[in-house]
């Protein structure tokens, strides 16, 4: 099935058509805060490269995160309305489940670890055949890596939030240059690892929040 994935729930906007597990396309902008001004054209361009149009396309694949409010709202509400306008099904697969895929042939257990903001990271966990065994969650670093050392872990941690908290991490087996990816979304779309609905993992409220009731000045 030719699937068309996005993922916007890091700082990364992540763009592939894949064929089955196959990646036929994919690029990845790195442009924090503008998902919603590289989102159109990278779809675009993914699927001019690979020789297709929207109308080729089966399905959608988004990322549900967890991430950051505004940009992952932008990669599911792009996919949601292309399903829309194409009558296309589209399915949800958690963003951390595709940084932790890509170290799987390494058969050894991996936490992930991604930029909350707030001094904090989402975070899950993973046994060495890749299932997610805790989380999605979201706290701060010294408290996921204390949380790891009372359960014992001696495995990977992988994502940028490694990068981001070096400190906290340090003395782990970090591997820091893994992020979310589109073409690791649509693959395991096609091995059937899709949430069952497109929801948003955000974990908490959004750093808007509107304003309360105006205090009596007669108080």
């Amino acid at each position: 099935m030719i699937t068309l994935a996005l993922d916007t729930s890091s700082a990364l906007t992540s763009v592939a058509v894949c064929d089955g597990e196959t990646a036929l396309h994919a690029v990845d902008r790195d442009a924090p805060a503008r998902h919603g001004e590289v989102l159109a054209p990278a779809i675009a361009e993914v699927l001019a490269a690979a020789g297709l149009s929207a109308r080729d396309l089966g399905r959608v694949v988004a990322g549900v995160g967890p991430g950051p409010f505004t940009g992952l709202r932008v990669g599911l509400m792009t996919a949601r309305a292309m399903g829309h306008a194409l009558e296309l099904p589209v399915v949800g697969v958690v963003s951390l489940d595709t940084l932790a895929a890509q170290v799987v042939p390494e058969r050894r257990d991996v936490l992930v670890v991604t930029d909350a903001r707030r001094k904090e990271v989402y975070w899950a966990t993973y046994d060495a055949a890749g299932g997610r065994s805790a989380g999605p969650g979201v706290a701060r670093a010294t408290t996921v890596v204390e949380q790891m050392r009372v359960a014992g872990f001696h495995g990977l941690v992988v994502g940028p939030g490694a990068r981001l908290y070096a400190d906290a991490f340090a003395g782990l087996d970090v591997r820091p240059d893994v992020e979310a990816s589109a073409s690791w979304a649509g693959r395991l779309a096609a091995a059937g690892r899709t949430t069952d609905s497109t929801a948003p993992l955000y974990l908490r409220r959004p750093d808007a929040q509107a304003p309360g009731a105006p205090k009596s000045v007669l108080a």
